[in-house]
């Protein structure tokens, strides 16, 4: 064999692995069999050949080619490749998402309630979800008429940051969030030490409260409070006693004679001490042998 023919052969097999090679990265079964569907489109949103096709979240085959459908202007025409086995029921449609990245997927939304199947090569009618995408791109005015709302919301917030009684207060709350601490440990501390010597003495005074209430209940109280009336009746007794003249206690206390002849009298005794005092003499005599009268010598 020519060393030519060998270098064909060679590239013939080369060209066919690349080629095998470039389908199986695309997801392209060549030894598989498939069914062929078309879907018609406004706007295919992105949509490239190769791209995937789902029906329930499962992958049943690819974009095989995209043709801008010249006989009806503003309409494309997506071919998709399909397991053989795939029975889309009719009034089925293609609907194409868009993800996070922007990359697009065709969804296929079966009719599961209709019984009759499209046949391959059938063009199916095609819908497009933007998904979060599309809801950010209706968003997308309403947010341009809030911008002037956030510039204004972000300039009185950096003059709120870049005033000084805004770090005044936050050391403020700084010193009270430390001053909140050592109050919670010297809370804690007092709950470890005192705590238990104050329910002690809570307890030690409910038992002494419990025995007063005992103690009370064996106390006769009609008996006590006829023992206070009788003390009454007697105090009120002697009050009247003593108000009155009839007795010598009620005249000291109500006459007034007799206060002014003792007073005379407690003026004279005082005399006599003061005098007694003075002359002893005068109203003493005593003698330890006894007194002898005496004798004139004669």
């Amino acid at each position: 064999m020519k060393k030519e023919v060998k270098i064909g052969i060679i590239g013939i097999i080369a060209l066919t692995l690349l080629i095998f090679g470039i389908n199986y990265l695309k997801g392209v079964s060549m030894f598989r069999a498939s069914s062929y569907y078309y879907v018609e489109y406004t706007d295919i949103n992105g949509l490239a050949t190769s791209s995937p096709v789902f029906a329930s979240g499962y992958k049943i085959g690819l974009v095989r080619d995209i043709q801008y459908n010249h006989a009806n202007p503003g309409h494309v025409v997506v071919a998709v490749e399909l397991d053989k086995g795939m029975r889309i029921p009719k009034g089925s449609t293609g609907e194409l998402v868009t993800e996070m990245l922007g990359t697009v997927k065709m969804n296929l939304k079966l009719n599961i309630a209709n019984k009759e199947y499209c046949q391959p090569g059938d063009t199916l009618p095609g819908t497009v979800n933007n998904g979060l995408m599309g809801v950010a791109e209706g968003l997308m005015p309403q947010v341009e008429q809030l911008m002037p709302k956030m510039d204004s919301i972000l300039n009185s917030l950096n003059q709120l940051l870049a005033n000084p009684a805004l770090t005044a207060t936050l050391q403020n709350a700084e010193k009270l969030t430390n001053n909140l601490e050592v109050t919670t440990r010297h809370l804690n501390k007092m709950m470890q030490n005192d705590l238990p010597q104050i329910t002690s003495r809570l307890v030690t005074i409910t038992d002494n409260f419990s025995t007063i209430s005992e103690n009370l209940k064996g106390i006769d109280y009609a008996e006590t409070f006829q023992k206070i009336d009788a003390t009454l009746q007697n105090v009120q007794m002697l009050t009247s006693k003593l108000n009155s003249k009839d007795n010598t206690v009620g005249l000291l206390f109500n006459d007034p004679t007799l206060y002014n002849n003792l007073s005379p009298t407690t003026a004279n005794a005082a005399s006599l001490l003061e005098d007694l005092k003075a002359h002893p003499k005068r109203y003493v005599h005593f003698s330890l042998f006894g007194r002898k009268e005496k004798t004139s010598d004669k």
